[in-house]
This record gives C-alpha cells, structure tokens and sequence, in this order.
C-alpha cells in the first residue's frame, strides 16, 4: 500500500508506481470518471495561434517500423518499460536522421535468437526518410532500451551507443555510413538491464566519457510471478527451456525477487511485479582512455549508486555553473541522484541537499524522463522529471549553487499531469518565442487501465505545454495538433528540426506500435530562429562534436541558454544542434562556452537559418 501525503496546496498523490493506490469502499478512489487521458480540451486560448503538430508518419517512410515489447498482457516489467528513439546526423550531411531502438520477447532471449531489428532512418530532404539499417549496421537484435550518441573519438563521425537488456552495444560510426560493434574492445560491453546513457567529458581532457544507467536485475531464468490473472499455474511464469550459454542475456542476476504481494498489484487488480521487490542492476561511469578504449572508473568516482536503484533518464550537465559537468539520475520508485562534478574525477553525492532528489513534499516518486533547460531565461538549467499515474511530474527551479525548488504547482504543471503516466520529456520551443515549452509523452504500463475503473487508459495523448513568459506554463489542449493528440502507448521521444524549415519536430518511440513523427506547422505564427552546429576543437580540450558546450543567445531582450547535449529525455538523444526561437527579432548575439574552457562571442546579423561556429578557426563556418 502506497505511503500516502497531502499538503494543504497539493492534491492526494501516491508514493511510488507499481504500490497500488489506496482503495475506498465500493470502489477505486477515481472509479466510474472518465478517461481523461484521452479527452482533448479545447484549444487554450493562449496557444500559439496557427501552430500545430501533425503526424506525418506515413509520408515520412517510417510507419513500417513496429516496435515489439514482449506479450500484449504485459505480464513482466521488462515488458512494460518500452524503447528510446534518437535524432542526430550519422553521416554528417547536415540533416537531422533517425534511429528508432526496438525491443523483443522472452522466447527470443530465452533461446538467443536474434530479435526484432531497431531501424536507422536517413534523412533525404524534403520529409522523407529512407531505412538504411542493413547497410549501416545497426539492427541490435537484442532486447533494445536507451540511445545515446557522441564522438567519443573525434573523428569527425557521432557514435552510437545502445543499451540493452543483456549485452549493451558501442556503434563505432565508419567513413563510409556503416557502424562496427566495438563494444567488447571498447571495455563497455555491459551485460544488465541498462536504461538511460550519455556521453559527457567530465574531466574536461577533450575525450567522451560514457555513464550509463542501470534499471533491475531481472534473470529470465528465475522470473517473479506472471501479471496475468489467468494463469493456472497461480501465478508462476512457464516453464522455460533452458537458456544457450553463448546467449545475448543479462548474467549475475539470480533469483531476488521478494514476495510482497504489494509490489504485484495496481488498485486491487494482480499486474506485473516490480521494480520495488526485486534488486537495482548498478550504474557505470566509463573513462575514455583515448585510444578507443574505456575503464570503468564508477566506484573511485563515486557514482556507482551502491543502493541499487532504478535508473532511467541520465543527464550531464553544469547544475553550478563552475565549469564541469555535473551528473543528474531520474530513478523509478527512489529518490533521483545529484551529483556534483568535484574535480579530480571524484563527484559528491548531493543528492538530497540539492532539493531534487525528492518533491517539494520530501517524497520520493517513480521518476522516468529528464528534461534540461532553463525555462524562465535567468541563466541557470532547470529540471522537469516525468512520473508514474496519479502523480505529478514535477518541475525544478535552479535557484543557484546547486540548489532545486519544486515550483510544479504554482507553474500550472501539476494538477493537469496527475491522471497521465508520464515518459519522454524535452524542453522545446515549439512557437520560436524565446521561451522553452515543455512536452510530455505519455501511456500506461497495465493494459488493464483500458477495462478498469481507473479513470485512467493504456493509450494516452500527448500534453505540450506553453511557456507564458516564464511564469507559467498551460496545455494547449486541441492547439496541439493530432501528431500529439491522439492517444498512443508512448515511451521515448526525441526533438530536432528534421527538416530545417524553422520548426521544432518530434519524434516518438511507441511501445508495441508504430512510431510517430510529428511535424511543426505553422500558418505564419511563428517567430524567427537561430539553429548553431558546433564544431569543437580537441586540441583545445573541446570535444569535435562539442558535447558539453553551452551557447547563450541574446536576441529581443531576452538571454536564452541551451546546450550540445548527449542522452537526456526518457533514454532518447534529441538533435545535437542547439537551437532558438527569436520571437521579432532579426539579428542575435551569441556567446559560447566551449567544453574545456574556451569562449567565443559573436553577433549573427541574418537569422532564420542553420549557422556552424568552428572553434579552431574561431568563426562561423561557411
């Protein structure tokens, strides 16, 4: 039974997501209501005017992708938790592609046959995508979680990076478009359940560094009881056959499963076990030793989470403006992880102190998706976590010097969120008024939210929140088009200009479907933008790919902040590009911070365009 709080400005909320909610007599606490979460309000009446979303799936070539996540009842946790989608530029031609991580199936795990195949999407112009996965290389075939990419060798080329449900995957990207495994030479070949990643040079020698985040340690040969109510073996998976040795599935994972009957049921209904009763499968930090090679550094650094909790969204980012890369875990069902970047390659664990481990009522929630940005254009990154039904996503305020405020309510993100189960988030500006809106995809874990009283569904729509000047923010209801309205079981979910014509895209990994793609549309709405390629310079400490850096932009009266950012969302990797939305104004000031230490300023006279800024030569790059 959840642990249950209220505070006088806050509704009841539950404590974590898979202990059921408390039951009244008669019924569930929101039984017989409607399914609000696939209800679409009306257009709000500050929704950017003819500004939209729609779904251009088809016409973009990848709706004969499906994503597969084990059974439809959804009887195990690995079968619930879904797969990231990832925007970025493989063959470095200037557009924005698309990679789409796909999952699998007990059988295929238990027999070590490949699985379902992820799928990578060229970028050809003019919205169309063309899948290249066969001559890439890419396919996975295992039971695929999170995607991260970065140069980690300065060559010029993003690498790959793949988290699994047994043995993870480095894609080294070739001269040619194709991708080698080097996972096991690489050092970074983890055989887990591994969730969120991302690159980031920590200690600031101009090389990536990789953490990636570890979930549950689940072993398909000792699975706790089936979800399904049906079974007539009370409750005990079938009996398997046994697994080939040489087969791609997690190790190390023996039988640890606790038999609280609180961890196996929703509202009084029997659903998948877990997290809570089975063991966290640990966190890595991995050290790039420049010779294409990595060491696992995570018990000196101080981030190998020693509790064993849940991870899934990973962020690098400077929380304190000092100059290295702090380190940020959404976990499920446990307080998040703040650490601070404390030089040496050692990091403090401040998690508590910070104010962001926990909501602004000291409790700890089931985590999922982290967004990074600076909502309110004060200067200093703020955070948005997404969380579990009949809870809040909640929104943090950077109050400086590593100090987090939850301001979920009084910013209007808090009781409009309680109803949906919340995954990928990005900050965005999807009107190019200079202040950064917020998305969230959404969809439940139980298909049994579609047939009971939970006032709840398995599929739900989309909620994209406009930022009214940094005070507030508002769902724009029907304003939002149909690429995010309508319902869909969402997971993962990544944001770029796919075609570079001004508007934010999204894209969307949905569990158990197609995905989406959801264009930006505009009737003449939107204000001017500025999208910056970075093109770091390792000499000088700086990554090629320039993760880490951080741009300013000063445009209109307005100083916005945004970042080259590896990971992030919920295990997605969203365009390296940094991009503003300008509102009126036609010319911006830019100063850049380069990762390692070095800065730039210059004034950009002609807008509404992409602009590449070449550290080495210390200009724009024609």
């Amino acid at each position: 039974m959840a642990c249950l709080h209220r505070r006088r400005d806050r509704p009841l909320v539950r404590n974590s997501w898979l202990c059921g909610l408390a039951m009244l007599a008669g019924g569930t606490l929101f039984a017989q209501s409607p399914a609000v979460t696939r209800q679409v309000p009306p257009p709000s009446a500050h929704a950017a005017q003819g500004v939209r979303y729609v779904d251009v799936t088809d016409a973009a070539g990848l709706s004969r992708f499906r994503h597969v996540s084990g059974s439809p009842k959804k009887n195990y946790v690995i079968e619930v938790v879904g797969s990231g989608v990832a925007v970025f530029d493989y063959n470095g031609d200037g557009r924005p592609d698309i990679y789409l991580v796909n999952g699998s199936t007990l059988d295929h795990v238990r027999d070590g046959s490949p699985g379902p195949s992820s799928a990578l999407f060229r970028n050809d112009g003019a919205g169309h995508f063309t899948d290249v996965t066969a001559a890439a290389g890419v396919a996975n075939e295992r039971w695929g979680q999170g995607v991260c990419a970065g140069d980690y060798d300065n060559d010029g080329r993003e690498d790959m990076y793949v988290t699994n449900f047994g043995v993870n995957r480095l894609y080294h990207a070739g001269k040619d478009g194709t991708f080698a495994d080097v996972a096991p030479a690489a050092g970074v070949a983890v055989n887990s359940w591994s969730t969120g990643c991302a690159f980031g040079d920590y200690d600031g020698d101009g090389l990536l560094d990789l953490f990636v985040a570890g979930y549950v340690a689940l072993d398909v040969a000792h699975l706790p009881p089936s979800g399904s109510s049906d079974e007539s073996s009370g409750g005990a998976p079938p009996a398997a056959a046994p697994v080939p040795e040489d087969a791609q599935r997690p190790v190390g994972m023996g039988a640890s499963y606790s038999a609280n009957a609180a961890f196996c049921t929703y509202r009084g209904l029997r659903v998948a076990c877990g997290p809570r009763g089975l063991k966290g499968a640990p966190d890595h930090l991995f050290h790039n030793n420049g010779d294409g090679t990595f060491t696992d550094v995570s018990q000196a650094a101080g981030v190998s989470d020693p509790k064993g909790l849940f991870g899934f969204g990973v962020a690098w980012t400077d929380l304190d403006d000092d100059g290295r890369l702090d380190l940020f875990v959404a976990n499920d069902s446990g307080p998040n992880l703040v650490y601070r970047n404390a030089g040496g390659g050692r990091f403090e664990d401040v998690s508590y102190p910070s104010g962001a481990a926990l909501d602004g009522n000291g409790r700890d929630q089931a985590h999922m998706g982290v967004a990074v940005g600076d909502y309110d254009n004060d200067g200093r990154n703020d955070l948005h976590i997404t969380n579990f039904a009949d809870d809040f996503n909640v929104l943090y305020h950077n109050d400086g010097r590593m100090i987090f405020n939850d301001v979920t309510f009084q910013s209007g993100l808090g009781q409009s969120t309680l109803p949906f189960l919340g995954w990928g988030t990005d900050f965005l500006d999807y009107d190019n008024d200079g202040w950064q809106d917020i998305l969230v995809v959404n969809g439940h874990v139980y298909p049994q939210a579609d047939t009971a009283p939970w006032s709840t569904s398995y599929a739900q729509r989309a909620l994209l929140f406009r930022n009214l000047g940094g005070r507030r923010f508002e769902d724009v209801g029907a304003a939002a088009g149909d690429g995010l309205t309508t319902p869909r079981v969402s997971r993962g979910s990544a944001v770029g200009d796919l075609d570079d014509d001004g508007g934010v895209d999204i894209v969307i990994n949905n569990i158990d479907g197609s995905p989406t793609v959801a264009h930006n549309e505009s009737t003449g709405a939107r204000g001017h933008w500025l999208t910056v390629r970075l093109v770091g310079d390792p000499a000088q400490k700086c990554p090629r790919d320039a993760i880490g850096s951080t741009v300013f932009a000063s445009a209109g009266g307005i100083r916005q902040r945004g970042e080259v950012a590896s990971g992030r969302g919920q295990i997605s990797q969203s365009d390296l590009r940094v991009r503003f939305g300008l509102g009126a104004a036609t010319s911006a000031e830019l100063e850049i911070r380069w990762a390692g230490g070095g800065r730039s300023t210059m004034r950009v006279d002609a807008v509404d365009r992409v602009v590449t800024i070449d550290q080495a030569a210390g200009q724009e790059k024609k």
